[in-house]
């Protein structure tokens, strides 16, 4: 299949256009758009995300009686009660990254509960039973 143009012959530029020129990109907007301007920097997103796999920590360190009186997600629980029987550093270091990937999809109602419960000197809400 032939090429656009021969050997030796430059392809078409359009009108108006020198050869030093810097193509302009029409398709790109020049003004930041409002939704970066909301969301949070990527180390700001990392902080975050240690943050709440540090709470993750936290409730892996608890007893497993006060861990049934936490009102945690059930998914959660699980993770938690998982971890806290796993010896292999290996796996504990990722069941540690999925608690805290749990963490980071849990509600603000849900964060908050979770934070205040593990302060020291508050009284734990207690875990409906099924």
């Amino acid at each position: 299949m032939p090429w656009p143009h021969t050997r030796g012959s430059a392809p078409r530029r359009p009108q108006g256009e020198s050869p030093g020129d810097i193509p302009r990109h029409t398709d790109t907007p020049t003004a930041p758009s409002t939704d970066t301007e909301a969301r949070p920097s990527k180390s700001q997103r990392k902080r975050d995300a240690q943050a709440l796999q540090g709470l993750g920590a936290q409730l892996v360190a608890l007893s497993p009686g006060h861990l049934a009186q936490l009102d945690l997600p059930d998914a959660l629980h699980e993770a938690v009660v998982a971890a806290q029987s796993m010896r292999s550093h290996g796996a504990r270091t990722r069941q540690m990254q999925y608690i805290g990937k749990l963490m980071r999809q849990l509600d603000p109602a849900s964060l908050r509960t979770v934070r205040e419960a593990l302060e020291p000197g508050r009284a734990s809400t207690p875990r409906p039973q099924p």
